[in-house]
């Protein structure tokens, strides 16, 4: 058994992705966020599904369209394929550990 909250680096130089499971028509990775966001003109415009949840930490999604969400430990979305975001802010204070599943 793997925990998603162990073998954190202390140092995370830029944002951590690991992939945990991967099947042609799924991806589950573990994401490791340290006061990282995505480039100020990024925009993630993605094939799949995905339903992303924060373990610890805390983040703030930014929607096309103006729409922001702020998550903390528990609270999850799911952002359906084509639905332009990105991470505007993660806390540079301590780890934001997510769980993104794309489908």
């Amino acid at each position: 058994m793997k925990n998603l909250l162990e073998f954190i680096p202390q140092h995370v130089p830029k944002e951590l992705l690991e992939t945990l499971v991967q099947t042609k028509d799924i991806h589950i990775e573990r994401i490791v966020s340290r006061g990282h966001a995505s480039p100020a003109q990024g925009w993630y415009d993605q094939e799949k599904h995905e339903f992303v949840l924060v373990l610890k930490g805390a983040a703030k999604l930014e929607f096309e369209g103006g729409r922001f969400e702020n998550m903390g430990p528990g609270d999850w979305l799911e952002i359906p394929a084509h639905l332009k975001h990105r991470v505007a802010w993660t806390d540079g204070a301590q780890e934001t550990v997510w769980l993104a599943v794309h489908y």
